[in-house]
């Protein structure tokens, strides 16, 4: 942490005087700094402090560099926002690992001391009572696997349900929208849009049905299993493609992907170098089929060369622009909404957004007004401004520090599914408020629902 806070205060010394450049590379090596820390203490590669911090401390480092007209000089405030946020994380989450390591060697401690006296006095310890009574571990047999397939089948169906609902209801399907840059910004009805794109949770599934199968043993190519996963998983990467959403083809892509990693504990260079391929491709094929042209994205991102090729402009604008969009938030906020802006998932599910628009109704501050992606703080100083962006920070330290320190435990389908999303967020914790958006916990509802349903979280078969 010390590193970052020497780091952080040259960029912003260095952004002062004009030199954006080095401002933000100094800002990205403090990033990855933070993110090897992490990685090299617990060889996790998707340790959730470490995604944040390369991804959030990272992301103003690219912002720094000010390659667009639509970017100025921040407010001195915007600066210690994004510090203390970032402190406030980084501290919480490492308070708690302290304390629990502490608490794990009292308890080892404790516990070695009694063995001890139980030892001296001849008496028998409660584990050599019941020597032979082994519990049979939830996952170790049963129908797991049938049942998360059968999970995976509702999961697709409801989702594709839903699509074709909302295909009728607004009687077209952006696929097929030629010349309409936004047609899936308009593809939504209240309430059913939601089971459509819970459609991204069914890779993620796939793959723990895969290591279900795998630990078990046998051949997978011969699983019948295996080959319906594989189809209920391309069908439902068939659902962001017929909605042109590149955010869902990316969700499912890399939550598949996290939770990969978090079942192997280890993944090689190629299976990322495939990813990859696929998926810059598919993220260029949708951008063409959203009608969006070179010259229609140059003149919304202004780039200060306009032989900026399009694509280094247009990821670099979609993590450049959040900064300056909370920039905008600083500056022209002038009362707080006290809560209303993160509540606004209670709003949504319970209808009070219709009842009482008042909830929900707050200007947006961006720099442009098709440019409305913004960062992961940004409610948080939006309800209560500096202090929120501590508490805010601080919460969300402890709660990725429980996930972390659970995971290295317990190991269950429940755990590597939900520790895939949070880890998905963290690494796009640039992008938007995901725990301010309802869809965000109507997939960590339907991931319990699942989970469940499967075995109530159960362990299956192999694992540690």
């Amino acid at each position: 942490m010390l590193v970052y806070l020497i780091c952080y205060g040259i960029s912003f010394l260095l952004a002062r005087r004009h030199l954006y450049v080095p401002s933000g590379l100094l800002l990205i090596g403090a990033a990855v700094w933070l993110y090897m820390r992490d990685y090299l203490c617990t060889k996790n590669l998707i340790h959730l402090r470490g995604l944040f911090c390369l991804a959030f401390v990272g992301g103003q480092g690219v912002s720094c560099f000010k390659l667009s007209r639509l970017q100025t000089d921040w407010q001195t405030e915007t600066w210690v926002c994004f510090l203390l946020g970032t402190a406030a994380f980084w501290l919480a989450f490492e308070g708690m690992e302290r304390r629990k390591a502490g608490g794990v060697r009292g308890s080892a401690d404790e516990g070695e001391a009694a063995s001890l006296g139980e030892a001296k006095s001849g008496g028998k310890m409660p584990e050599q009572e019941h020597a032979g009574t082994v519990p049979k571990r939830p996952g170790a047999g049963g129908n797991y696997p049938r049942r998360l397939l059968i999970a995976m089948a509702g999961v697709t169906g409801l989702a594709w349900a839903a699509f074709l609902f909302e295909a009728f209801w607004l009687g077209f399907v952006p696929l097929f929208s030629y010349g309409v840059p936004h047609a899936y910004s308009y593809f939504h009805v209240t309430g059913v849009h939601y089971f459509t794109v819970s459609s991204v949770l069914v890779p993620s599934m796939a793959v723990v049905y895969g290591a279900m199968l795998r630990r078990r043993g046998g051949n997978l190519q011969k699983s019948r299993g295996f080959w319906a996963a594989v189809v209920l998983a391309a069908l439902s990467l068939a659902l962001p493609v017929l909605c042109v959403s590149r955010f869902q083809l990316i969700m499912a892509a890399g939550m598949a992907l996290f939770t990969f990693i978090s079942i192997n504990e280890a993944i090689r260079l190629r299976y990322v170098l495939l990813l990859a391929a696929f998926m810059i491709p598919a993220y260029l094929g949708l951008t063409v089929m959203r009608s969006h042209s070179v010259s229609y994205l140059n003149g919304i991102f202004e780039m200060k060369n306009s032989a900026t090729p399009i694509f280094i402009t247009q990821p670099y604008m979609y993590i450049a622009n959040n900064y300056d969009n909370f920039n905008c938030l600083v500056e022209g906020l002038e009362e707080y909404a006290w809560g209303r802006r993160m509540l606004f998932p209670l709003w949504a599910f319970t209808g009070l957004k219709f009842v009482a628009p008042f909830l929900v109704n707050f200007p947006l501050f961006v720099t442009k007004e098709e440019l409305t992606t913004v960062t992961l703080f940004y409610d948080a100083y939006y309800d209560f401004g500096l202090a929120g962006m501590i508490l805010f920070g601080a919460v969300l330290g402890v709660i990725c520090c429980f996930l972390v320190r659970r995971r290295e435990r317990e190991h269950s389908m429940a755990e590597h599914l939900v520790y895939a999303q949070i880890a998905m967020y963290m690494a796009l914790s640039f992008f938007t408020t995901w725990f301010s958006n309802p869809t965000t916990w109507f997939y960590l509802g339907m991931t319990g629902a699942v989970c469940w349903y499967v075995g109530r979280g159960g362990k299956y078969a192999g694992e540690r």
